[in-house]
């Protein structure tokens, strides 16, 4: 009987340790917390996902082996087209004045057209056909696709660099 008279105080104090031990105060949590880890995610590396940054998409003119300028690709399948046969090979061509507005030469190859009706402005790339490439020196209007901008030439400049109402150059495009 003796025993039944510590049951209950036994009870209270195996209830007692239970509780201190379920509380959320941990003391070693307490004293060195560890800092909640967040799952680093990669980014991809597909050149696709890079398509946005005008870095990636700029190629470069070379007008006679003398001067040189660059341009920013328009983001549309016929700029995409173009850059990837340049990271394949550079494209030469030649191109001769058209309308005191343009040098325009056949580039040996098919590309796909997004024609709508465009004004250009001195600076313009145009996909004339599917497979002529016009430069822009001053401003027209006809139905095209726009493949791109000449990067920071004036027209003045533009003017000098392809030799607006001289002759026929020889245009190469490549990577820069």
């Amino acid at each position: 009987m003796k025993i039944l008279r510590h049951i209950p105080l036994m009870l209270a104090l195996l209830l007692c340790c239970s509780w201190v031990s379920c509380g959320d105060d941990d003391p070693v949590s307490t004293i060195n917390p560890q800092p909640e880890q967040t799952p680093v995610k990669e980014q991809p590396t597909n050149d696709n996902d890079n398509d946005n940054n005008p870095m990636n998409r700029q190629i470069k003119f070379t007008i006679d082996g003398e001067t040189s300028f660059t341009a920013t690709l328009a983001d549309n399948s016929s700029a995409k087209a173009l850059l990837e046969a340049l990271k394949e090979a550079p494209i030469t061509y030649e191109a001769h004045d058209y309308g005191n507005f343009e040098k325009v030469g056949e580039l040996g190859r098919s590309f796909p057209r997004n024609d709508q009706s465009i004004t250009t402005q001195p600076g313009d790339l145009i996909l004339y056909q599917g497979s002529s490439l016009c430069i822009y020196y001053d401003k027209n209007q006809w139905t095209f696709t726009r493949l791109g901008k000449v990067d920071g030439l004036s027209q003045s400049e533009l003017k000098k660099a392809v030799k607006a109402g001289q002759g026929n150059v020889k245009v190469t495009l490549s990577l820069p």
